[in-house]
């Protein structure tokens, strides 16, 4: 077997179809195919099951997908490196996150670092949930992940760096703004302004308001923390959302942030594969991520 045998059985198994994968890779399906079936002749066991809707990795073909995950992570990671050495480039950091999260808990910590590290290169990718963040760090796409820390990921570390209480996002006319802090029980019958369920914010939410026996409603959807709280501060409804710092900061006019303390905070923080084996660069920016969250309001 051959690591282009390997890459494309993961990539099939990711994709779940034989002719993505080809489109992908401006092959022919016959080709995709091949590769699979070389792996199958090696092995001695079938690896994917074709379905009217795509194909499936069998137990032995999830097992070999979850080696595979791990393994060609380490090795892209250590070829883009060793090529990085072999240029003398200053080499690069690759974050992946979510589409605010650069702006609440990295903006300043992005021109720290590029002052200190001019030579070092900043990419930036967006994903919608921890989920895709995981892959990402697994598939070697990326070296940090900034994300809502949950339960333990296979293969991933994750180091907690900042804690955030909820509140309560509401417009200044509305009564419930004249409160001092929001009880689960008073979101019983309240229509909120939510996150999409698949996100790690709203899941943890319910799970924590299923916990006192409150059901909210949802009436509408958005995909990010900042939209939920200005659609609150139009008056559009209210949103149980993280106390991000910039919308704390004075001159908010409009907007009042009650606190609901009977809430666990929600931590947010760094996932990443290894943090043994992580470059210079990344460890760096990493912790300077961190030494400006702990600093409070302002670079928090």
């Amino acid at each position: 077997m051959t690591l282009d045998d390997l890459r494309v059985f993961a990539a099939v198994c990711q994709a779940g179809s034989l002719s993505a994968v080809a489109r992908d890779l401006s092959c022919t399906q016959s080709a995709v195919s091949q590769h699979v079936k070389r792996l199958e002749r090696e092995l001695g066991v079938s690896l994917i099951e074709r379905h009217p809707r795509g194909v499936v990795p069998t137990p032995a073909g999830r097992l070999l997908r979850t080696a595979v995950s791990d393994g060609l992570g380490g090795i892209d990671q250590a070829i883009r490196r060793i090529g990085e050495l072999a240029r003398g480039a200053g080499g690069s950091v690759r974050i992946t996150t979510g589409s605010t999260s650069i702006r609440h808990f990295m903006s300043a910590a992005v021109v720290d670092f590029r002052r200190s590290f001019p030579q070092v290169s900043l990419e930036f990718q967006t994903e919608t949930s921890n989920r895709s963040c995981f892959d990402a760090l697994a598939a070697g796409r990326v070296d940090l992940a900034w994300i809502t820390l949950g339960s333990q990921v296979r293969g991933i570390e994750q180091r907690a760096v900042v804690e955030l209480p909820w509140v309560l996002a509401v417009a200044d006319g509305d009564p419930l703004a004249a409160r001092d802090a929001i009880e689960p029980a008073d979101l019983q019958d309240a229509r909120l302004i939510g996150l999409p369920q698949n996100s790690a914010s709203r899941s943890q939410l319910d799970s924590w308001l299923a916990e006192y026996g409150i059901r909210p409603v949802f009436d509408t959807s958005v995909a990010d923390w900042d939209t939920a709280i200005l659609l609150a501060q139009l008056g559009l409804g209210h949103a149980v959302v993280p106390a991000l710092p910039d919308w704390q900061a004075p001159g908010r006019r409009g907007l009042r942030l009650v606190p609901v303390p009977a809430l666990p905070v929600l931590t947010a923080g760094w996932a990443v594969r290894h943090w043994d084996t992580l470059a210079p660069p990344a460890r760096t920016f990493a912790d300077t991520v961190a030494r400006h969250c702990a600093r409070g309001p302002a670079g928090t």
